[in-house]
């Protein structure tokens, strides 16, 4: 808990700083992402808004994932939290989004796509960078590494910007 709030707090630091701007579109960390955010006394200055998209309706009608893409390649893909980040980047008009669809478990998970699978996308106006991870553990390990590694990859991106 505490090293999630260090972690946002160095976010925080650094987009007040820049004068910039974040918002999240998440899935499986259902606004865990934001929570730790906003955890940051005066958050208000740099973190705009954020999406809880958790079905495919919510990641198709607040953030403009297409059914195609979901219907093609799942809502636990590259493809649709590439789309997630995109949309929500434009709906908030932020500089930076977060936007994360996984399998938190204890269920849900296939052979294709086991428990712990979770996909990421960062996106700027510059573009959208996706990855996917595989997390062990139960479902509050999960969702805890999916925020961590969130936030991790976002603070490096912004002190590389220095």
């Amino acid at each position: 808990m505490e090293q999630l709030i260090k972690l946002a707090t160095q976010v925080g630091e650094r987009l007040k700083a820049s004068g910039e701007t974040v918002t999240t579109a998440e899935s499986c960390t259902g606004g865990g992402i934001s929570y730790f955010l906003t955890e940051v006394a005066g958050s208000s200055a740099w973190f705009e808004r954020a999406f809880v998209t958790y079905s495919n309706d919510a990641k198709h009608e607040l953030v403009g994932v297409k059914q195609e893409t979901l219907a093609a390649y799942g809502a636990v893909s590259e493809e649709v939290v590439a789309e997630m980040a995109a949309g929500a980047l434009k709906a908030a008009n932020a500089d930076y989004a977060l936007a994360v669809s996984g399998i938190a478990g204890p269920t849900g998970g296939s052979d294709d796509k086991p428990v712990g699978l979770v996909c990421f996308g960062w996106a700027t106006k510059l573009g959208v960078v996706t990855e996917t991870c595989l997390f062990d553990g139960d479902r509050h390990v999960i969702r805890f590494n999916t925020i961590a590694h969130s936030l991790c990859r976002l603070q490096s991106y912004l002190e590389s910007q220095k």
